[in-house]
C-alpha cells in the first residue's frame, strides 16, 4: 500500500453553468491526498458520443437529474477502484470501462465514469505534490500515448513522440448562435484566433480587447452588445451569418488589428443541426457540393483560418468534398464527426476527411481514452484542439490537459462567465509556474 492508494471515492450531484445537474467525484488517498473533478455537459451533442446518464424523472430537474449516475459511483465504480493506486490511470480506466461493458458506457454512464477517471488523476497529482499539468505530462510518458485496448502489454501502434508541455493558443468565442444562443443564427460560434500572439497572456489580452471592441461595435449598429450565450459569446439578433463576420471585422479594426495578420476568424458551423434529408438548410437549401462552395468562397472573402463541423456528422461524402476544397488551406475540425472516438477518427484518417479534431473527454469517457485519441490524431497529422462544453463548471482540468499534451490549441468559450474564466485563469497560473519564456503554441497556418 502506498500514499496514493485510493481509500474512498465519493460523489454528489452538483449544477453546471446552465443550472443542470452534473456529477462531481472526490477521490481520497491513504496518505491524505485528495482529488476532485466535475463532469461537463454539451448542448450541441453528436449522435455518436458516449452516453450521459440522466435520471429521466420529469418531476425533478425536468428529467435531467444524475442521482443514478452518482449512485453508480458510490456503489459500483468507487468500490472497484478502492485499493488501487490513483496513479495507475490506465488500469483504473480499463476497470471502469469493463464494469460498464458497453462501448458507449450506457449502463453506468460516461458522466459517472469520467468523474472517477479525472478525480483519480487529480488525487495522484496531489499525492505527488505536483501541479496537475506536470503530473499529466509525466503520465503520458509512463503510459505511452496511443496504445490500443490491449493495455500496457500491447505494442504501441501509433505512439507519439515526446513533447514539451506547452501553453495553447486560445480559440475565443465572440458571437454565438445555434443551440448555444436560442438559434438566433444558424452557425453556432464565430470565434477569434489571436494569430499574432507570442505568449498565452498576450493572446488572452488580445481576446479581451477584441471582445470589448465587439460589444461597442454591436451597440453602435443597434444590436445587443451585452447579453451573452451559453459560452459567453454575444447573442445579437443579426440578419445573417455573414453579418456576424462583418461585425467581427469591424471589431478588429476598432481594436487596431489587421485581419489575417494579427487576428483571424474561426467558425463552428455545427451543420448537423440544419442538415435535413441530404440538404443544408440556412437561408436556402444547399446540396453538399453547393455548401462546400459557399464555405470555400467565405475563406476567400474573409480571414477565416478554421472551420469546425462544416459538414454533418454522418455526411462522409460531403466531408470529402469540403476537405478536397479546403483541407490544404485551412484547419477543418471534426467535432460531431469524430466525437473523440478512435473508430470514427480512424475512418476519417482512412478516407482523408478533415485535418483536425476537437478533443472532449466527456465524449469518450475516460482520461486514457482521451489521450489515446489525441495521440492517434497527432500520429496521422491531424491537429488536436482541446475543448470545453457549453454546459461547463469551475473545473479547469482541460486547461492542464492542453498544456500537458502540448495540444497546441484550446477552445474554452468567451472571456465572460466564470466557468470559462476558470480555465483561462488556470492557464495564466500555469504560465507563471512555467516561468519566463514559457513555451507557447504560436499559430501555424495549414500547409
Amino acid at each position: 500500500m502506498t500514499s496514493d492508494t485510493i481509500k474512498q471515492v465519493h460523489a454528489r450531484e452538483v449544477l453546471d453553468s446552465r443550472g443542470h445537474p452534473t456529477v462531481e467525484v472526490e477521490v481520497y488517498c491513504q496518505g491524505g491526498a485528495a482529488g476532485r473533478a466535475i463532469v461537463p455537459s454539451g448542448a450541441s451533442t453528436g449522435f455518436h458520443e458516449a452516453c450521459e446518464l440522466r435520471d429521466g424523472n420529469p418531476g425533478r430537474y425536468a428529467g435531467k437529474g444524475v442521482r443514478t449516475a452518482v449512485h453508480h459511483v458510490l456503489t459500483v465504480l468507487g468500490p472497484a477502484v478502492a485499493g488501487m493506486a490513483a496513479s495507475a490511470q490506465r488500469e483504473i480506466d480499463r476497470t471502469l470501462c469493463d464494469l460498464d461493458g458497453f462501448a458507449n458506457k450506457s449502463r453506468l454512464g460516461a458522466n459517472a465514469i469520467l468523474g472517477v477517471s479525472l478525480a483519480c488523476a487529480h488525487a495522484a497529482a496531489a499525492a505527488r505534490n505536483q501541479p496537475l499539468w506536470q503530473y499529466l505530462a509525466e503520465l503520458t510518458l509512463l503510459s505511452p500515448l496511443g496504445r490500443g485496448a490491449g493495455g500496457e502489454g500491447a505494442a504501441p501502434s501509433h505512439a507519439a513522440p515526446r513533447r514539451q508541455p506547452t501553453l495553447p493558443l486560445p480559440m475565443v468565442n465572440l458571437i454565438s448562435g445555434g443551440k448555444h444562443a436560442g438559434q438566433n443564427l444558424q452557425f453556432q460560434d464565430f470565434l477569434l484566433l489571436p494569430i499574432a500572439a507570442r505568449s498565452f497572456s498576450e493572446a488572452l489580452h488580445t481576446a479581451v480587447h477584441v471582445y470589448r471592441a465587439l460589444g461597442a461595435v454591436l451597440g453602435e449598429h443597434g444590436f445587443e452588445g451585452v447579453l451573452v450565450g451559453d459560452e459567453g459569446g454575444f447573442v445579437p439578433r443579426l440578419e445573417s451569418n455573414e453579418q456576424a463576420i462583418d461585425m467581427i471585422l469591424k471589431a478588429f479594426a476598432r481594436a487596431g488589428l489587421a485581419p489575417g495578420r494579427d487576428a483571424a476568424i474561426a467558425l463552428d458551423v455545427a451543420s448537423t443541426h440544419f442538415y435535413r434529408q441530404g440538404r443544408y438548410e440556412i437561408h436556402r437549401a444547399f446540396s453538399a457540393d453547393d455548401f462546400a462552395v459557399l464555405l470555400e468562397s467565405w475563406t476567400t472573402r474573409y480571414p477565416i483560418q478554421s472551420i469546425e463541423d462544416g459538414m454533418a456528422e454522418d455526411d462522409w461524402a460531403g466531408w470529402k468534398k469540403l476537405t478536397h476544397k479546403l483541407g490544404k488551406r485551412i484547419q477543418l475540425i471534426g467535432d460531431d464527426l469524430f466525437v473523440t472516438n478512435p473508430e470514427r477518427l480512424k475512418r476519417g484518417i482512412a478516407e482523408g476527411v478533415a485535418n483536425s479534431i476537437l478533443i472532449k473527454p466527456n465524449q469518450i469517457g475516460t482520461l486514457t481514452e482521451t489521450l489515446d485519441v489525441l495521440a492517434l490524431a497527432r500520429a496521422a497529422g491531424y491537429r488536436p484542439i482541446i475543448s470545453a462544453r457549453s454546459g461547463e463548471t469551475e473545473d479547469a482540468t482541460i486547461a492542464d490537459l492542453a498544456v500537458a499534451t502540448a495540444a497546441g490549441q484550446i477552445k474554452i468559450g468567451s472571456v465572460a462567465r466564470s466557468e470559462r474564466l476558470a480555465k483561462y485563469n488556470q492557464l495564466l497560473r500555469i504560465e507563471e509556474q512555467m516561468g519566463a519564456n514559457s513555451p507557447f503554441a504560436q499559430w501555424q497556418p495549414v500547409q
